[in-house]
């Protein structure tokens, strides 16, 4: 296969797109169109070399769009400030503060929380109850984090977290513990710019993790491989670097493993001799044939540094940074130019983080054009990014009842594109960060293409309600009224495309786009005219007509292919 387009494929989707919302009984579009192969795209440039070329609007907005969910032009504005190292640092750096704690939205005039958590006050702290208040508070748990991503500021941090989330994965489903699945999120927050291998260490033991993978039901006389292998295989060395570990060191890992607990009072993880294998623990040559002898819980201490011991790992973390950050295919190019010199630096600097997303997020490579929109938005960045983008709020006098609801609903629309946060389908996490060779492709189809469209169109006109009764949706007005060349149907165009689309439009694009402003006319004192007259008296009448060719115009840019894409 020759060289492509790396947005070629979103383009050609697009362009044969069914309509409606409902997926036919095979998605023969996404069959024709998705790889069959990672194509050889354009070659990139391939070095880590900092970037020292222009620092404007659209290496920020890149740099944005990869970091954050959603881009809000205050956002733009104070990086746009700064050189681009101090932009990069102060996303890495900025210390974001602790959240305050999901709470009980679900009390209603038909049920009461049975273990007594009022309206409004959190049930982190409170017993389980049952599996229905289990349930309840699962959704509340999902609806909060939504709202840690809405109301995020100016950092990496949120990102972040959801990339450990689709890295160390868990499901609250099988987890059944909503209080658990909430300290795996403050343990995710936690280590997420600090030192991976502590953070593995502590995943290992984490009650959570314990409970989805069966480690809390590894024993000495029956032992349990779940954890031991995915430990190795997706979370650390990785399976692609063959020859590799092996079945044995599977094996070998499980009985290190062995004796682990949970205390379901505490919520806590705790070690009980008895149950543990006090065998040696043989590894293959892959680990130069390390053996684990009968050091009881501090084996578990062991096998971390065995594993990280080995470069593989940092190589594959690398690996998966750089495709949730930059782009999918990682080719012959990629591989010693970027990847390998990342691994390197991870481990000069002891598994920390923030160095190599420093030395990815300040490269040549990741500001090289190729590397701009060529990466299909996340659900939760088409979501998320539409509410913070817009400036969303809240409708003022909204309970705690009401304003989880929306947040919810957010979450929900979310499952419907295929990301259902806190339960992805797999301990691999979202197929889209791993499946070769579709990778992010696999986001868009013929079901979850129109459902993306319908949400935009709904926050664009008569909004949702959630069941609360009060519409929910942008003001477009005040959006509009932040950029101070509004009145210029070329300047706003500009403006909202930057804003908006993860390429730059052709010119007959653009075209399209004023003649929708100017309704249909060629002057632009048609759309200046209208914007003019609504500033000095806006009205019900002067408001309606501005609103109408805004939503209009914002209506169709968002459903342009481009918009898809970050």
């Amino acid at each position: 296969m020759g060289a492509r387009n790396r947005r070629e494929f979103l383009e050609e989707l697009v362009a044969t797109q069914v309509a409606g919302n409902q997926a036919p009984a095979e998605d023969n579009i996404y069959k024709q169109y998705a790889n069959k192969e990672v194509f050889k795209a354009y070659k990139a440039t391939n070095t880590l070399d900092e970037y020292t070329g222009a620092w404007t609007e659209t290496e920020v907005r890149h740099l944005l769009r990869r970091t954050m969910f959603g881009v809000k032009e205050t956002d733009v504005q104070t990086l746009l400030a700064m050189t681009m190292s101090d932009a990069v640092d102060y996303l890495i750096d900025t210390l974001s503060p602790d959240p305050q704690p999901p709470l009980n939205n679900y009390n209603t005039d038909n049920y009461t929380d049975p273990t007594g958590v009022p309206a409004g006050q959190t049930w982190i702290n409170a017993d389980y109850g049952d599996g229905t208040l289990n349930f309840k508070r699962e959704q509340s748990l999902k609806a909060w984090w939504i709202a840690q991503m809405i109301n995020q500021p100016l950092s990496i941090l949120e990102k972040m977290i959801f990339f450990w989330h689709n890295h160390l994965a868990t499901q609250m489903v099988v987890v059944g513990d909503a209080r658990m699945s909430y300290n795996h999120y403050l343990l995710l927050r936690t280590h997420a710019l600090g030192n991976f291998k502590t953070l593995a260490r502590q995943v290992t033991t984490d009650p959570a993790m314990l409970r989805f993978l069966n480690g809390d039901q590894n024993t000495k006389n029956n032992p349990d491989e779940n954890y031991g292998r995915e430990l190795q295989e997706l979370f650390t060395v990785g399976k692609f670097n063959s020859p590799n570990y092996t079945e044995d060191d599977v094996k070998a890992a499980a009985k290190v493993l062995t004796g682990w607990r949970i205390n379901n009072s505490t919520l806590t993880s705790y070690f009980q001799p008895a149950l543990h294998d006090n065998s040696n623990k043989a590894f293959s040559s892959f680990y130069g044939g390390t053996v684990i002898g009968n050091f009881g819980e501090t084996e578990t201490d062991d096998l971390i540094d065995m594993i990280f011991a080995k470069q593989e790992t940092a190589h594959y973390i690398c690996g998966k940074l750089y495709r949730f950050l930059v782009y999918y295919n990682i080719d012959e190019n990629i591989e010693p130019g970027v990847i390998a010199p990342l691994a390197q630096l991870m481990v000069d600097n002891d598994y920390e983080i923030k160095p190599v997303l420093k030395a990815l997020l300040k490269s040549t490579h990741f500001y090289d054009p190729l590397n701009m929109g060529c990466y299909i938005k996340t659900p939760l960045d088409l979501l998320v990014g539409t509410f913070r983008t817009f400036g969303v709020d809240i409708p003022a006098g909204f309970d705690v009842n009401d304003t989880y609801a929306i947040w919810n609903y957010i979450r929900s629309f979310g499952s419907v594109l295929g990301l259902d946060l806190g339960d992805p389908p797999s301990v691999a996490g979202w197929e889209a960060f791993y499946e070769t060779p579709a990778f992010y492709e696999i986001w868009i189809n013929s079901s979850t293409f129109p459902f993306r469209m319908e949400f935009t169109d709904i926050m664009l006109t008569s909004g949702f309600t959630a069941g609360t009764g009060t519409p929910v949706k942008i003001d477009i007005t005040g959006f509009i009224k932040q950029y101070p060349g509004a009145g210029d149907p070329d300047m706003l165009i500009d403006h909202l495309t930057a804003m908006f689309s993860g390429i730059a439009l052709s010119a007959t694009e653009h075209d399209e786009l004023k003649s929708i402003l100017l309704s249909g006319q060629a002057a632009n004192h048609y759309w200046t005219d209208a914007w003019n007259i609504y500033l000095a008296n806006p009205d019900t009448a002067n408001t309606a007509i501005v609103t109408e060719r805004l939503s209009s115009l914002l209506i169709t840019m968002l459903r342009l292919p481009e918009h898809q894409l970050c």
